[in-house]
């Protein structure tokens, strides 16, 4: 096999499990800082939980696609995953300031709570990763 190909594969395999990682980390810290159980809810079939949630996910993965697509290495890709990652976080304080009881709602299942917090959420990851675009 050609070593250009394996050092593309070992690239591939870096930069994915870079992108994975911060994904689980992004995760777990979210899930921490928001008051609500995400999980719990989305297992009681939780429409407003689920939305919110995957559009925090999709809003986190956007920017840290356009991180490891720019980077010039791991850990400038993982510096910018960081960003992406304190952005989102600061984007669902900003909606819970913005809109009352927005965890609350949220757990109620408010449809309209769920799909602005994700859709919010993705707008911002997109503004984000167009940001990172250097």
């Amino acid at each position: 096999m050609d070593p250009v190909y394996l050092q593309s594969l070992a690239a591939f395999v870096g930069y994915f499990a870079l992108a994975s990682g911060m994904l689980l980390v992004f995760v777990w810290i979210y899930t921490w800082v928001t008051p609500h159980d995400e999980f719990a809810l989305i297992r009681q079939n939780n429409v407003a939980a689920s939305l919110a949630f995957g559009g925090a996910l999709v809003g986190f993965a956007i920017p840290m696609a356009s991180a490891v697509a720019n980077s010039q290495s791991w850990v400038d890709g993982a510096i910018w995953g960081l960003v992406a990652l304190v952005v989102q976080l600061l984007t669902f304080k900003v909606l819970q300031r913005l809109l009352a009881d927005l965890p609350a709602r949220i757990s109620q299942g408010e449809a309209a709570a769920g799909i602005f917090t994700g859709l919010a959420s993705v707008a911002v990851g997109l503004l984000n990763a167009a940001c990172m675009t250097y």
